[in-house]
């Protein structure tokens, strides 16, 4: 208990002093945390699209694939990652290694976009599925085109959209174990996430609590945008 108050006494200095290392790790996180939701989006809003609204061969299949994705292990991701960015081993080294990301951030926005990328992908799907399918058959009716009808079943399921895209953000933010891997603990690729292993290294409490009280008040915020979009759409 002794040991816990003293890094919240450390932690409360810090946060209110501005520290450095604080604040460039907080933005560094929220850089991470943005660029990744905003490449799963770019991506996964299409798909989510496709399998909610169309019907083709193999949609079963894909949309499996997503859903199971949604439990994968960030660090088994950061596992595959490792083996796919190294750049030498005996097998001659991994099919990414010459983009020389291994250890870098764009390693960690690389597997954080795909640890988001299922969520959007499966929340998207699941809230353009809600949409009156009489609504849709209207709009085709009136010659609205393929993308003219995708467009407006987003527009309709934009409440699921908007959180599938903030879960998806805490993802990026939260998980920790691929960047672990494939990122750096420490250095100019540190995360708040990452640092906060030094809890249990001795010596920085007072960062480790600092790390943590900023992540769980960013938690909070999404938690409460979470919370006004479900009373919106209740």
């Amino acid at each position: 208990m002794e040991q816990l108050l003293d890094g919240l006494r450390q932690a409360l200095e810090l946060i209110f002093s501005g520290d450095r290392q604080l604040l460039e790790t907080t933005l560094r996180t929220l850089r991470v945390g943005f660029e990744s939701t905003l490449l799963a989006a770019l991506v996964g809003l299409p798909l989510g699209l496709l399998l909610g609204l169309r019907s083709f061969r193999g949609r079963g299949v894909l949309a499996w694939a997503f859903n199971a994705a949604l439990r994968t292990p960030p660090v088994a991701l950061g596992l595959i990652l490792w083996l796919l960015l190294w750049p030498d081993s005996r097998w001659g080294g991994g099919p990414l290694g010459g983009l020389g990301w291994i250890y870098s951030m764009q390693a960690i926005i690389l597997a954080q976009t795909l640890l988001a990328l299922p969520i959007v992908v499966a929340l998207t799907a699941t809230a353009v599925q809600s949409v009156p399918g009489t609504l849709l058959e209207q709009a085709r009716a009136f010659g609205a085109s393929p993308w003219r009808r995708a467009a407006l079943a987003l527009r309709e399921a934009r409440v699921g959209v908007i959180a599938a895209l903030l879960t998806a953000l805490g993802t990026a933010m939260g998980a920790v174990g691929a960047i672990l891997v494939v990122g750096a603990s420490f250095g100019d690729a540190t995360l708040a996430t990452a640092a906060l292993q030094s809890w249990g290294m001795g010596g920085q409490d007072g960062l480790a609590v600092a790390y943590g009280t900023v992540l769980l008040g960013i938690f909070v915020v999404i938690a409460a945008a979470l919370t006004a979009l479900q009373g919106r759409r209740a």
